[in-house]
Protein backbone atom coordinates (compact mmCIF):
# COMPACT_ATOMS: atom_id res chain seq x y z
CA UNK A 1 0.00 0.00 0.00
CA UNK A 2 3.32 2.62 1.07
CA UNK A 3 4.54 1.85 -2.40
CA UNK A 4 1.33 2.17 -4.35
CA UNK A 5 0.89 5.75 -1.92
CA UNK A 6 4.56 6.51 -3.50
CA UNK A 7 3.56 6.16 -6.67
CA UNK A 8 0.80 8.44 -6.40
CA UNK A 9 2.57 10.92 -4.48
CA UNK A 10 -0.37 10.58 -1.58
CA UNK A 11 0.57 9.88 1.88
CA UNK A 12 -0.28 6.74 2.73
CA UNK A 13 -2.86 6.61 5.53
CA UNK A 14 -4.92 8.98 3.12
CA UNK A 15 -4.29 6.17 0.34
CA UNK A 16 -5.82 3.67 2.37
CA UNK A 17 -8.65 6.07 4.01
CA UNK A 18 -9.64 6.22 0.14
CA UNK A 19 -9.66 2.77 -1.17
CA UNK A 20 -11.24 1.71 2.57
CA UNK A 21 -15.21 1.20 2.74
CA UNK A 22 -14.95 -0.38 5.58
CA UNK A 23 -16.17 1.90 8.24
CA UNK A 24 -15.18 -0.30 11.33
CA UNK A 25 -11.22 -0.80 9.15
CA UNK A 26 -11.12 3.24 8.60
CA UNK A 27 -12.21 4.05 11.65
CA UNK A 28 -9.10 2.06 13.64
CA UNK A 29 -6.69 3.81 11.38
CA UNK A 30 -7.75 7.47 11.73
CA UNK A 31 -8.21 6.66 15.51
CA UNK A 32 -4.52 5.65 15.72
CA UNK A 33 -2.99 8.47 12.96
CA UNK A 34 -4.87 10.74 15.82
CA UNK A 35 -2.78 9.28 18.48
CA UNK A 36 0.43 9.46 16.89
CA UNK A 37 -0.10 13.38 15.70
CA UNK A 38 -1.14 13.88 19.31
CA UNK A 39 2.33 13.14 20.05
CA UNK A 40 5.25 15.95 19.86
CA UNK A 41 7.94 14.37 17.03
CA UNK A 42 11.42 15.48 18.49
CA UNK A 43 14.11 14.92 16.10
CA UNK A 44 14.23 12.92 13.09
CA UNK A 45 12.06 10.50 13.74
CA UNK A 46 10.23 8.87 10.79
CA UNK A 47 6.28 7.00 10.75
CA UNK A 48 5.34 4.69 9.19
CA UNK A 49 1.66 2.96 9.33
CA UNK A 50 0.45 -0.64 9.35
CA UNK A 51 -3.45 -1.84 9.30
CA UNK A 52 -4.98 -5.60 8.76
CA UNK A 53 -8.28 -7.37 9.41
CA UNK A 54 -7.11 -10.47 11.14
CA UNK A 55 -8.08 -13.68 8.92
CA UNK A 56 -10.33 -11.08 6.72
CA UNK A 57 -12.52 -11.82 9.17
CA UNK A 58 -11.92 -11.01 13.04
CA UNK A 59 -10.56 -8.53 14.57
CA UNK A 60 -9.26 -5.06 13.06
CA UNK A 61 -5.84 -3.80 14.34
CA UNK A 62 -4.06 -0.24 13.21
CA UNK A 63 -0.50 0.25 14.47
CA UNK A 64 2.20 3.38 13.68
CA UNK A 65 5.51 2.91 14.49
CA UNK A 66 8.16 5.94 15.09
CA UNK A 67 11.74 5.53 14.35
CA UNK A 68 15.09 6.71 13.85
CA UNK A 69 17.80 5.06 12.01
CA UNK A 70 21.25 5.44 12.98
CA UNK A 71 23.98 2.24 12.39
CA UNK A 72 20.29 0.77 13.34
CA UNK A 73 16.55 1.02 13.13
CA UNK A 74 15.77 2.66 16.73
CA UNK A 75 11.63 2.16 18.14
CA UNK A 76 11.10 5.46 19.40
CA UNK A 77 7.35 5.08 20.16
CA UNK A 78 4.15 2.61 19.04
CA UNK A 79 0.88 3.02 18.65
CA UNK A 80 -2.06 0.56 18.33
CA UNK A 81 -6.12 0.39 17.63
CA UNK A 82 -8.24 -2.97 18.06
CA UNK A 83 -11.50 -3.27 17.01
CA UNK A 84 -12.73 -5.96 18.36
CA UNK A 85 -16.30 -6.05 18.79
CA UNK A 86 -17.82 -6.47 22.21
CA UNK A 87 -15.55 -7.31 24.62
CA UNK A 88 -15.71 -9.31 27.97
CA UNK A 89 -12.21 -8.72 29.10
CA UNK A 90 -10.95 -5.08 27.37
CA UNK A 91 -7.54 -5.39 30.34
CA UNK A 92 -7.01 -9.09 29.02
CA UNK A 93 -7.75 -8.25 25.36
CA UNK A 94 -5.05 -4.63 25.84
CA UNK A 95 -2.32 -7.09 27.12
CA UNK A 96 -2.54 -9.99 24.48
CA UNK A 97 -2.25 -7.03 21.95
CA UNK A 98 1.16 -5.40 23.90
CA UNK A 99 2.38 -9.49 23.98
CA UNK A 100 2.20 -9.61 20.20
CA UNK A 101 3.41 -5.89 19.34
CA UNK A 102 6.56 -6.82 21.68
CA UNK A 103 6.90 -10.60 19.70
CA UNK A 104 6.29 -9.01 16.08
CA UNK A 105 9.42 -6.04 16.88
CA UNK A 106 11.74 -8.98 18.46
CA UNK A 107 10.65 -10.74 14.91
CA UNK A 108 11.23 -7.95 12.85
CA UNK A 109 14.55 -6.36 14.63
CA UNK A 110 16.40 -9.78 15.11
CA UNK A 111 14.71 -13.36 15.82
CA UNK A 112 16.34 -15.55 12.48
CA UNK A 113 17.71 -18.92 12.13
CA UNK A 114 21.22 -19.54 10.70
CA UNK A 115 21.35 -21.78 7.79
CA UNK A 116 24.88 -23.14 6.95
CA UNK A 117 26.11 -25.69 3.65
CA UNK A 118 25.31 -28.55 6.86
CA UNK A 119 21.83 -27.18 7.66
CA UNK A 120 20.76 -25.17 10.05
CA UNK A 121 23.25 -23.61 12.69
CA UNK A 122 21.42 -21.95 15.29
CA UNK A 123 21.65 -24.80 17.87
CA UNK A 124 20.99 -23.13 21.27
CA UNK A 125 19.06 -19.89 22.91
CA UNK A 126 22.19 -18.47 22.78
CA UNK A 127 22.31 -18.36 18.83
CA UNK A 128 18.55 -17.24 18.73
CA UNK A 129 18.73 -13.29 18.94
CA UNK A 130 15.42 -11.86 21.13
CA UNK A 131 14.53 -8.71 21.57
CA UNK A 132 15.69 -7.23 24.79
CA UNK A 133 13.54 -5.38 27.31
CA UNK A 134 16.10 -2.10 26.92
CA UNK A 135 14.98 -1.75 23.00
CA UNK A 136 10.77 -2.04 23.90
CA UNK A 137 9.74 1.30 23.11
CA UNK A 138 6.40 2.83 24.61
CA UNK A 139 3.49 1.27 23.51
CA UNK A 140 0.15 2.82 23.29
CA UNK A 141 -2.98 1.37 22.91
CA UNK A 142 -6.47 1.77 22.49
CA UNK A 143 -9.11 -0.73 22.59
CA UNK A 144 -12.49 0.30 20.59
CA UNK A 145 -15.36 -1.13 23.03
CA UNK A 146 -17.99 -1.91 20.24
CA UNK A 147 -20.98 -3.09 21.92
CA UNK A 148 -22.85 -3.35 19.41
CA UNK A 149 -20.96 -5.53 17.00
CA UNK A 150 -19.88 -9.66 18.18
CA UNK A 151 -17.11 -9.95 19.85
CA UNK A 152 -14.41 -11.11 16.96
CA UNK A 153 -11.63 -13.15 17.21
CA UNK A 154 -8.08 -11.47 18.03
CA UNK A 155 -5.32 -13.92 17.73
CA UNK A 156 -2.23 -12.16 16.71
CA UNK A 157 -3.69 -9.32 14.98
CA UNK A 158 -1.01 -7.28 16.23
CA UNK A 159 1.51 -9.05 14.23
CA UNK A 160 1.61 -8.44 10.92
CA UNK A 161 0.35 -4.54 11.25
CA UNK A 162 3.45 -4.00 13.81
CA UNK A 163 6.00 -5.42 11.30
CA UNK A 164 4.70 -3.26 8.75
CA UNK A 165 4.30 0.08 10.30
CA UNK A 166 8.18 -1.07 11.17
CA UNK A 167 8.99 -1.70 7.13
CA UNK A 168 6.73 1.24 6.42
CA UNK A 169 9.11 3.52 8.52
CA UNK A 170 12.14 2.09 7.92
CA UNK A 171 11.78 2.13 3.39
CA UNK A 172 10.45 5.74 4.14
CA UNK A 173 13.57 6.59 6.21
CA UNK A 174 15.60 4.58 3.92
CA UNK A 175 14.51 6.08 0.14
CA UNK A 176 14.24 2.08 -0.47
CA UNK A 177 11.77 -0.63 -0.61
CA UNK A 178 13.10 -2.96 2.09
CA UNK A 179 11.71 -6.49 1.74
CA UNK A 180 13.79 -9.31 4.10
CA UNK A 181 13.57 -10.01 7.68
CA UNK A 182 15.02 -9.17 10.38
CA UNK A 183 15.81 -5.67 10.11
CA UNK A 184 19.68 -6.50 11.44
CA UNK A 185 22.22 -4.37 10.83
CA UNK A 186 23.86 -6.50 8.30
CA UNK A 187 20.40 -7.25 6.92
CA UNK A 188 19.85 -3.66 6.11
CA UNK A 189 23.18 -3.44 4.59
CA UNK A 190 22.86 -6.52 2.25
CA UNK A 191 19.08 -4.81 0.98
CA UNK A 192 21.21 -1.25 0.50
CA UNK A 193 23.38 -3.18 -1.63
CA UNK A 194 21.21 -4.99 -3.65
Amino acid sequence: MDDMALATQTDPVEFRLKHLTDPRARHVIETVRQMADAHDRSGDVIRGLGFARYKNSAAYCAVIAEIDIDAEINLRKLWAVVDAGEQVDPSGLRNQIEGGIVQALSITLGEQVIFGPKGIETRCWDQYPILGFSRIPPIEISVIQTLTEPPLGVGEVAAGPTTAAILNAASRGLGTRLTRLPLTRDMLTQQLLD
